[in-house]
C-alpha cells in the first residue's frame, strides 16, 4: 500500500513540475516573430503576383481586378 501511495505522489509531483514548467516557458517565439513572417509572406506573395503580371501582360486574376475597379468608382 505503501508503494501505491508512492507512486502516486511522485506522478502527482512529476505532473505539477511539468505544469509549472509549461508556464514559465518563455521561448523566442512570439509576436515580433509571427509579423515577419507573415511580412515575408505578403512580400514574396506580391512579387510572384507582380512576376506573373509582367510575364504574361494581362489580367491574371480578372474577378479581383473587376472588384477593386467597383471599389474606386464607387459614385454615392
Amino acid at each position: 500500500m505503501k508503494k501505491f501511495f508512492s507512486s502516486i505522489k511522485s506522478k502527482a509531483t512529476e505532473m505539477a513540475v511539468r505544469a509549472k514548467t509549461a508556464i514559465e516557458n518563455v521561448k523566442a517565439e512570439g509576436y515580433v516573430d509571427s509579423g515577419v513572417k507573415i511580412l515575408i509572406a505578403v512580400v514574396i506573395g506580391a512579387l510572384l503576383l507582380a512576376g506573373l503580371y509582367a510575364l504574361f501582360n494581362t489580367t491574371i486574376m480578372p474577378t479581383v481586378t473587376q472588384k477593386i475597379q467597383e471599389l474606386f468608382n464607387y459614385k454615392g
